[in-house]
């Protein structure tokens, strides 16, 4: 497979990882917009959340609670954060590997 996010999973290619689990990575994203851009993505190959099956809703309620604990590492859980998914073209989706960015750390807006 060819997917970016699979090789950091794979540790084929490296990443600046925070968190990692049986189930999750965690780790910086390479473009930031925020002083705290990080992105979650499951080790199962997911395309987006729109591929989501029903038996994958464990999975992604454990990469929230991944996440929950990632802010508080991170200091940005009492001031907050955001939690975004893209899917499609119109969503500005660029991997086709189900990720969150959590974004933090300066007043967010809404045009970002």
């Amino acid at each position: 497979m060819d997917c970016i996010f699979c090789k950091i999973v794979n540790n084929e290619i490296p990443a600046k990882k925070v968190y990692e689990d049986e189930h999750t990575v965690v780790f910086h994203d390479i473009n930031p917009i925020a002083p705290v851009h990080l992105l979650a993505i499951p080790k199962k190959h997911i395309a987006s959340i729109y591929d989501a099956q029903p038996e994958d809703k464990e999975l992604i309620g454990h990469i929230h609670i991944a996440l929950q604990k990632v802010a508080d590492e991170m200091g940005i859980s009492e001031s907050g954060f955001r939690i975004v998914t893209n899917k499609g073209e119109h969503g500005q989706q660029t991997v086709f590997h189900l990720h969150f960015h959590l974004i933090g750390g300066r007043q967010l807006r809404w045009d970002m």
